[in-house]
Formats: structure tokens, sequence, C-alpha cells
């Protein structure tokens, strides 16, 4: 194509940058000798005219700040939240089932030391009412003043220990609180050692109490550490069978603001390896309940720790082959 008979010079340029973009374009335009300016549109194209292209990098908002989004690109709404993955519902849902066996392996406990001293408790009384039965009957068959007198004192001696066993379920039921509150840690000793009195002087066991008379309040519940005391001297019972010694001792502790509670036995101990297990959950080192029907489940002791750690307490075990076994118990003393 043949060029215009007008010469062309270049009379001025113009810059257009492209926000946010990397081109630069810089367009020059035309203009006649006269001055007269023809728009561009209504040029033809001459080897004359040049349009040139150049380009540069500009880097974009979202380039120099990864973290703040690019003006074409919507914000994100500062309350929105990402989906939760499949790996999240899994994890959250192996929780809540983890949760869910915790509840009902509580439970269990709760159910296991109910049990307990419902059956303690209804032995107790058994053992109660015949001795009542046995003796009024003996003064009915032998009228005379020496037999009936015997007879008479029996009875008395027998209703006395039924009136501490209703006592001390009475106690149980309603006059310790579940929750933590200051507790006198002796009357629930000596209401415990009430319930399980027989079956000790059945086997022939010898209790010593060595409870101080400055001991102090602690924070507890009444009904969860009467559960621990039964677990513990239940426990003591069978380690030593026939003819054992019970110690139950109970002081303010060396360790300042507390108050220290120790149930040792005199039976076999515990063997070395044993030991680190002894408070797991369904562990146990009897083959099953003994001729009483009590033991072998395993959540005994676990159910004992599970208590003394809701309380912020301690319990730890000491054992020696041949020589016993000690539980030792720090709660923290009431303000």
């Amino acid at each position: 194509m043949n060029a215009p008979n007008a010469t062309e010079t270049v009379s001025a340029s113009q810059e257009q940058s492209v926000s946010g973009g990397s081109l630069l374009l810089r367009r020059k335009q035309a203009s006649t000798a006269s001055g007269t300016s023809v728009p561009p549109e209504q040029r033809p194209m001459s080897g004359s005219e040049h349009i040139t292209e150049r380009t540069r990098s500009v880097p974009t908002r979202s380039e120099q700040n990864p973290n703040q989004p690019s003006p074409n690109q919507p914000n994100p709404s500062p309350q929105s939240g990402s989906e939760p993955n499949a790996n999240d519902l899994a994890n959250r849902d192996q929780q809540q089932y983890i949760e869910h066996l915790k509840q009902r392996l509580r439970q269990s406990q709760a159910l296991a030391a109910l049990g307990e001293l419902t059956s303690t408790a209804t032995h107790e009384f058994n053992n109660v009412l015949m001795t009542v039965i046995n003796y009024a009957q003996l003064g009915v068959r032998h009228r005379d003043d020496a037999t009936r007198d015997k007879a008479l004192a029996k009875i008395l001696e027998a209703s006395q220990r039924a009136a501490k066993i209703t006592k001390t379920i009475l106690a149980q039921a309603k006059n310790r609180s579940a929750s933590l509150e200051p507790t006198e840690l002796g009357p629930i000793i000596e209401d415990t050692l009430v319930l399980l009195e027989r079956e000790l002087n059945k086997y022939r066991i010898i209790v010593t109490k060595e409870i101080a008379s400055d001991v102090d309040p602690v924070i507890a519940s009444g009904n969860d550490l009467q559960r621990v005391l039964l677990n513990l001297i239940i426990n003591a019972r069978q380690a030593m069978g026939q003819n054992g010694e019970l110690v139950i001792r109970l002081r303010n502790s060396s360790e300042t603001g507390f108050v220290e509670l120790v149930v040792r036995d005199s039976g076999s101990g515990i063997p070395p390896a044993t030991l680190p297990h002894i408070f797991e959950p369904f562990f146990s080192t009897k083959s099953g309940p003994d001729e009483s029907g009590k033991g072998g489940t395993g959540l005994g002791l676990a159910a004992c720790k599970e208590i003394i750690d809701a309380h912020q307490g301690r319990i730890r075990v000491d054992s020696s082959l041949g020589k016993g076994t000690a539980f030792t118990i720090r709660l923290p003393k009431a303000a």
C-alpha cells in the first residue's frame, strides 16, 4: 500500500498502564504537518507509522503480599471457616466415642461400688438378724435367769450393731454430700470398719488404727472417699488371708497443705512388674472373685485413682514381696 502525500511526524506519545497487570502500552499518535489530527481508524497503514508495544514486569498487589487478595478477587469473609475434612470429622467422632466409653466406665465403677456396699450391708444385716433370732430362741427354750440374761445381752449387742450399720448407710445416702466440701476423714474410717467388721473378724484380721487427734478436714466427697476405703480394705483382706494385720494411719502430711491416709496390709505383696499397671482399668492380680464373691473385675483400684485425681490428690502404692502392700493417699486440706 502506498504512503499518503502528507508527511507524518510523531508529535506526542501517550502512556496507558493496565492496573494490576503486567503490560504497558505506548501508542504514538501521528499528526499532519498542518497540525490536523487524523483519527487512527481513518488512517491507512503505512511503513512510516509505527505502533510499538513494550512490556515490563509490574508486580501486582497479590504478588507483593501473598496474604492480600488481588483487586480482581473478592475478599473472603472473615467469619467463613473452612469446611472440616474427612480426617477432622473422623477424629471428632473418635473423641466423642472415647468420652462415651469413659462415661460408661465411670458408671460401671459407680455401680460396682454400690453393689459392693449393698452386698456388704446386706450380709452384715443378715448376720445381725441371725444373732437376734438365735439368742431369742435360746431365751425361749431355757427359762432360767442366767440363760435369759445372756440371751438378752447378746440381742442388745446385735441390735446396737444393727443401729451402727443403719447409721452408716444413712450417712452414705444422705448426710455425706457427693460434692467436694470440708470433710472429716476419721468418722468415714470408723463407719467403713463397721461395715467390714464381721468379715475382718471372720478371717481373724487384726485392725490397728493410728488416727491423729489434730488431723485437719479435707476438701472431699464423703461418699467417694468411703468407696475408696471399702476397695482398699477389701483388697487388703483378700491379700492377707487368715491372721493378717491391717493398719490404717491418718495424720497431717509432712507436705504442707495435705492430709495423709495410709492403708497397709501384711499380705504377700505385689510383684514389681505388676506395680506400674495396678491402677489401669480392668487390670487385676486376681483370677476372679473370692469365696465371698468379691474382687476380680479390675475396676476397684482404677476407680480409686480416678476419685483421688478428681479431688486434686495423689495415690501411691508401695509393696514388698512377702511383707505386704501400702496405699498412701494425700488429699488437700480444707482452707
